[in-house]
Parts: structure tokens; sequence; C-alpha cells
């Protein structure tokens, strides 16, 4: 019995007439009881978070088109490439796949024909349609890793998606169901306890590859692209993938505040910190609560471990799950920014004027994560830039 339930019933039991009494005597309440009254009364039950999941069109949708000049002067070359100016210049498919989508959302399409005129070029050099992972200028080949990363197919295959649609480019649509169809078949594991669970890689992250497998990052779900891939490829469960993240988000919850590893084992369908990665919170599981809000789904139970982080930490700490500590600062501001999006979903607290600019000069991917919360709330919460 729920608790409003025990209150209702006990309440009018109390209330019931004299005479009724006569015929059921009231029995006197245990302490149990009486606690659980106490606690119905006082503490009600939370409403559902305001969400709205319909899936939106990405063309056109940044409303600050000065941010979508700033970070192309600042990342993106003449020829396309993005540069991950925090981590040695390199470039990979992640960050091609971001700039891809920010570019549809400025309507940009000879920056987005630049980049993934580069992408194609030099990242799509596997023997199937998914991207090597990572680019570096100062080694010969670039490419020293063929491995792929799912995030990074999943967000140039998302972008693909979006430009064809809002473009009307059939060899786009094409290439973007090749990508997708290539996701489906070679980075999803169907029929496991925990659902239909996306890998990190091809290789190195199954049951097969790793003896605490399969291994998973729930930074990977881009939540947003799972509701706009079935226009490419319908046939591929994408309904299950998003489950599958929301169930595994509520089984892997570490340390004091509840928060994700950012690499988790799902082996035997339970969730621990995956072996010979450190036990944290941190760089890749920040963007979590990001793509939950940007596709507008999840409950309160799935964005309050973020809402604490974000209060507890100011959003941009590394946590160590292991001791609850923080660990690393990240100082950069556009690592809050995700952590004050999260509290305006949950809490209804306002955005700051200044989240579409930087005081300081920001690296690459702060930058990224600051204008993608900036576009997420434009398309789902503009309430938040009030």
């Amino acid at each position: 019995m729920s608790r409003f339930r025990l209150a209702a019933a006990l309440l009018a039991l109390l209330a019931a007439p004299a005479a009724a009494q006569t015929i059921a005597p009231v029995i006197p309440l245990g302490a149990q009881v009486q606690a659980q009254l106490a606690a119905a009364i006082k503490t009600p039950e939370k409403a559902p978070l305001a969400l709205d999941a319909r899936p939106l069109s990405l063309g056109g949708a940044l409303k600050t088109p000065e941010m979508w000049q700033q970070y192309k002067t600042n990342y993106v070359t003449d020829n396309g490439r993005v540069v991950d100016t925090g981590n040695g210049r390199i470039s990979h498919s992640e960050g091609q796949g971001y700039a891809m989508l920010l570019a549809i959302a400025a309507n940009d399409r000879a920056t987005f024909d630049k980049i993934w005129g580069w992408t194609r070029a030099n990242l799509m050099v596997r023997d199937d349609q998914l991207l090597a992972w990572r680019w570096d200028p100062a080694h010969r080949p670039a490419v020293a890793d063929i491995n792929d990363a799912s995030d990074g197919d999943i967000l140039v295959a998302w972008a693909l998606t979006e430009a064809a649609e809002y473009w009307g480019d059939v060899a786009l649509k094409v290439s973007a169901r090749r990508v997708a169809v290539e996701i489906g078949r070679k980075l999803v594991i169907y029929k496991t306890k925990n659902g239909a669970l996306l890998l990190p890689a091809v290789a190195g992250f199954a049951p097969e590859d790793r003896a605490d497998g399969p291994v998973v990052n729930l930074s990977y779900w881009v939540f947003p692209a799972f509701a706009r891939l079935p226009l490419v490829a319908p046939e591929i469960d994408w309904r299950g993938i998003v489950q599958s993240g929301l169930d595994a988000l509520k089984l892997a919850r570490f340390g004091a505040d509840g928060l994700p590893a950012e690499w988790i084992s799902l082996k035997d369908g339970k969730a621990r910190p995956a072996d010979g990665f450190p036990a944290q919170f941190g760089y890749n599981a920040i963007r979590i609560p990001l793509y939950l809000a940007w596709a507008g789904i999840g409950e309160r139970e799935h964005y309050e471990p973020f809402v604490t982080w974000a209060t507890r930490h100011r959003g941009s700490a590394v946590v160590d799950l292991a001791g609850g500590r923080s660990g690393s600062n990240l100082t950069e501001g556009g690592y809050a920014a995700i952590g004050s999006l999260t509290q305006c979903v949950v809490e209804g607290k306002a955005l700051g004027r200044d989240l579409s600019t930087s005081r300081t000069p920001e690296n690459y991917y702060p930058a990224t994560l600051r204008i993608m919360t900036v576009l997420a709330a434009q398309m789902r919460f503009p309430s938040c830039l009030r």
C-alpha cells in the first residue's frame, strides 16, 4: 500500500462515526504504523517531471548563431577537421559528429559539407560503415587504431539523418542508413539480462572480450539520437536500446551520491565499476543528464544523482565513487553548464544569463558541452532560459 493510501485509510477509520466504531473498535496504532502515517502526511510523493519526449527536428534549432560562429572559428579548420584543443589537437569521430549536428542546428550547409567530407575521407577507413575513433596529426598513419567508438558512430548517423531530412538530400539519407544499420548489427548485443545493450566499440568490451563483460559506458547512450534514427533504420530496436540505458542507470549507482561510473560491468545482469578503470564519475559520464534532458525522457530517479552532483560538487568535479570525494576539478565553465540544466529540469532553476558565453577561453570539449546544453534548452526547456 502506498503512503497516501495508508494515510487515507487510517484517517478515514479515525474519522468514522462512533456507532460504527462500536461494531469495529479502533485498535491502537503500533509505533511502525504511526511512523508510516506521519511520513505519509509530512513527506508527500514528488510530482513527475514535466518532460516532452516528442521527436524534434534539429535543423535550424539553434537560436544563438553567434555561438556557432565562435565555435566554428575556434575548433573547425578550413577543410572540416574538428580540433580537440585540450587533447593534443587530435580529431575523433565524436568531435566530427558534434560539429555536424551543430552545423545543421545553425543551418550552415557549407560547413556541414566540409566536416562530413573530412570525416568520410579520414575516419571511414574501416572495412565496414563505422568510423575509426581517433585521428592524430602527430603520427603516421594518423589513424593508428582502427577500432571505433559507438558514441561517435551514433552522433554521425544522427547528424546525417537530420541533414537528410532538413535539406532534402537523398544521398545523405543513404549514408545515414548505412551507419545506423551497422550500429545495430555490430554494436548492440541483444537478449541479455539487461536488454539490448550498446557496446562502446566493436572490439574490446563484449563478454567474449573481457572476464567482466559486457562493459558499457552510459554516456554513449545518445538518447536524442535514438528518437530520430528510426527515420533511416526502422528495423533496429532503438526503443529497446533506450530502455536498457534507462534501466542500467537505475542499477549503476555507486558511492554516497549514487552516481554511475564511467565504465560499468554488467556481467550476469549486475552493475559494478568495470575492472581496470578508475571507479569515478566525471569527464565522460557528465553527458548522461544532458542526453536525458535533450531527449525529454527519464524519471526523477534518473536525474536526482546528477542534481546532487550539481549541488554538492557544483557540477564541475570528478567524483571518486569509492570514497565519495571530489577528485580533480573540471574547471572550465562549459562542464558546469550541464549541472545547471539538470537543476532546471528537476528544480525549475533558471539557467544563468552568461551560459551562452565564456569569460575565459575554453578548450574544445567544455565549449562543446556548453553549446549543446544551450541547444538542448532551446529545444526542450525554453523556460530555463528566461
